[in-house]
């Protein structure tokens, strides 16, 4: 049988706000974390207390204290979530080294195969002791949710959580022959894949709860959903899932964005914002040593319209200098169809494979005719490195780039200093 747990920190972005600020933020019963009151941010987490007011992530500042106007608002303490998450996961390392970061405030661990390890005591009370050694090594509390697969862990966390007016204990143990018995007390919108336009084409057949899937033949979901989908969707229902515990999962994707005070009108006051944004998703992605192929800009308006537009190069990037001139070029593509004013603007980086020595030199090849420019040289990456060095060693603001002049080149949109 597999032991997997589902390690989810309770109301992490609160919690550590109000670690990191135990007078104000500790003290605020209704606390809202993502802006200061009045920003153009949303929100990031919220307490119990004032999610009971409908305040939700995701939701504008502006709306979430129309809900509840008597909450407290803080920014998301960054550097802190950081290094509490990292705290928790060495916490978790030490039960076992099967461990998988599924976000910054969430681990999967596999404990299959660990029975003699842990003198063969319940899998319920080895998840309570971690519960118990991760508050006493970093004052945070986590839920833990158990099963036979990841799924099944998953869906067995939120029923762990000890929310207000629930009898949670922070645990909640499936065991393998309790699986169907516990997912048909779940309604299909729980299930994680099964999104609101799949939930309004099953509720259209009459089936809104585990239960009616479970309780229909096979050919009719088939004839209703199509057979891929129909069968995605039994698995689930019957809480199947083969999914590994990861312990290196390869992220797939690193992004910064920043939401503006006010809407940004001007073009060049954007390709500012984005420039900046560009060098610190840079930054991350070298941080893992990384080179990415894919390139993607996010434009949001003020009534939270959002347009993206990506480009996927044929030589992967790393450098400040080439992932901000492909930014820029998709910034333009999208402007040039949607010039709104902007409430937010953001880059990711995708398509990932290993960053190559910054020096490295194609000594031999020679050039193709008709053949675009490599988006960046060996000099591109190897200044990038050294302002990370500086950066790392006296701080973010100890070295800042200029602005350049730019021009545009080539049909793709790309620019380069002149």
């Amino acid at each position: 049988m597999g032991r997997i747990l589902l390690a989810d920190a309770d109301a992490f972005f609160v919690a550590v706000a109000r670690a990191v600020d135990p007078d104000g933020a500790g003290r605020a019963t209704r606390l809202i974390v993502g802006g200061r009151p009045g920003s153009r941010g949303v929100v990031c987490s919220a307490s119990y207390e004032t999610r009971a007011f409908g305040v939700r992530s995701g939701m504008p500042i502006s709306q979430a204290l129309r809900l509840c106007p008597d909450a407290m608002c803080v920014p998301v303490p960054r550097t802190a979530c950081s290094d509490t998450s990292r705290a928790i996961r060495d916490v978790l390392d030490g039960f076992t080294p099967l461990v998988e970061a599924a976000s910054i405030d969430e681990w999967y661990l596999d404990l299959s195969g660990t029975e003699a390890l842990y003198h063969h005591e319940p899998i319920g009370e080895t998840a309570r002791r971690i519960r118990d050694a991760v508050f006493a090594s970093t004052g945070m509390h986590v839920s833990i949710g158990v099963g036979p697969n990841k799924l099944v862990a998953k869906l067995a966390v939120e029923r762990a959580k000890p929310k207000p007016g629930t009898d949670a204990t922070g645990v909640h143990v499936v065991p393998e022959d309790g699986v169907r018995t516990f997912m048909a007390t779940l309604e299909l919108a729980d299930l994680p894949g099964i999104g609101p336009k799949l939930q309004e084409k099953l509720r259209s057949v009459g089936m809104v709860r585990v239960q009616d899937v479970l309780d229909t033949p096979a050919a009719d979901l088939s004839r209703w959903l199509g057979r891929e989908t129909a069968y995605r969707v039994r698995r689930k229902a019957h809480g199947e899932s083969d999914a590994a515990v990861e312990p290196r999962a390869p992220a797939k994707q690193v992004s910064r964005e920043e939401t503006f005070d006010r809407d940004i009108v001007d073009a060049e006051a954007l390709r500012r914002e984005l420039r900046h944004l560009a060098r610190r998703v840079g930054s991350d992605l070298r941080g893992d040593r990384l080179a990415a192929r894919t390139v993607t800009v996010k434009v949001r308006d003020q009534r939270f319209a959002t347009r993206t537009a990506g480009r996927t190069l044929d030589e992967p990037i790393e450098s400040d200098a080439a992932v901000s001139a492909v930014a820029e070029g998709l910034l333009d593509a999208l402007r040039a169809r949607w010039t709104v004013p902007a409430r937010l603007v953001g880059v990711a980086l995708s398509n990932f494979v290993p960053a190559r020595d910054a020096e490295q030199l194609v000594m031999f090849s020679a050039p193709v005719a008709g053949a675009q420019p490599a988006p960046e040289s060996p000099k591109d990456r190897a200044l990038s490195r050294a302002v990370d060095r500086v950066r790392e060693k006296f701080g973010d603001t100890s070295i800042r780039a200029g602005v350049p002049r730019t021009a545009p080149l080539g049909e793709k949109g790309a620019r380069k200093p002149r």
